[in-house]
């Protein structure tokens, strides 16, 4: 990296913010190749983002504010003093109170909400989940799964309301309110909403390319079908997949 700040005119020419796109696209590459455990792209993956880590510290270090030594000693230190069950003689009993000391222990450190730490650019989904999670280790959650379903059930009545009432801006907060809920409820079933949206999304992807396969061997476009037509497709589709 101190080569190619030098020598490069590209990477000369880089700074935080015209590289934080491209880290955020490197992040995802990661997370497909972890989706699909394939082990080779995990681990080229992991050397893109750790280069742009590398270079982040590199344009800290010319700027006179850190250098790569001090995030890896910022991050030693801060494991060290966030497991005092490891480190200290704090005693747990089990992950969930490891999980309530840490939310503990970074309000101490000068941390005013437990919410601080969720990121502002985090995708709504996936800011749903950390929102419940963080919450969930200091006690704010609900006691029994029935709860969570029951209130599944009063959200989505809210929106079937606003609905029947036509009101947009309704009709956009209880549909928030009501995926909220359903995060809440696929979190007590033990299910990764993230992960099972994923899915279907890769589902639907895998069964409409069949689809325009299909139309393509018989000549006949998908966009001169009726939605009977279609559907037909699909159903073949799926059932060829099963």
């Amino acid at each position: 990296m101190d080569e190619l700040r030098v020598q490069c005119p590209w990477d000369r020419k880089q700074t935080i913010h015209s590289l934080r796109q491209q880290s955020i696209e490197e992040l995802y590459e990661l997370t497909d190749a972890i989706s699909d455990e394939d082990w080779e792209g995990i681990c080229e993956e992991s050397g893109d983002l750790l280069l742009h880590l590398v270079f982040y510290a590199k344009i800290a270090s010319e700027k006179g504010q850190f250098t790569i030594n001090d995030v890896i000693e910022g991050i030693c230190d801060k494991l060290i003093s966030r497991h005092p069950h490891i480190y200290g003689d704090v005693k747990v009993k089990d992950e969930e109170e490891v999980k309530r000391n840490w939310e503990e222990l970074k309000l101490k450190e000068g941390k005013k909400s437990v919410l601080q730490g969720v990121p502002k650019a985090m995708p709504p989904l996936m800011k749903a989940i950390r929102i419940q999670e963080k919450v969930k280790k200091i006690g704010f959650d609900w006691e029994e799964v029935s709860q969570v379903k029951d209130k599944v059930a009063e959200e989505k009545k809210e929106l079937e309301e606003a609905v029947s009432a036509n009101d947009r801006d309704a009709m956009e907060a209880e549909m928030g309110d009501y995926l909220f809920s359903l995060v809440n409820y696929s979190r007590f079933l033990g299910i990764d909403p993230e992960k099972a949206l994923e899915q279907t999304n890769r589902k639907f992807i895998h069964r409409f390319k069949k689809m325009e396969e299909y139309s393509v061997s018989e000549n006949n476009p998908l966009s001169g079908m009726n939605l009977g037509e279609m559907d037909k497709l699909w159903k073949r589709a799926k059932e060829n997949e099963n």
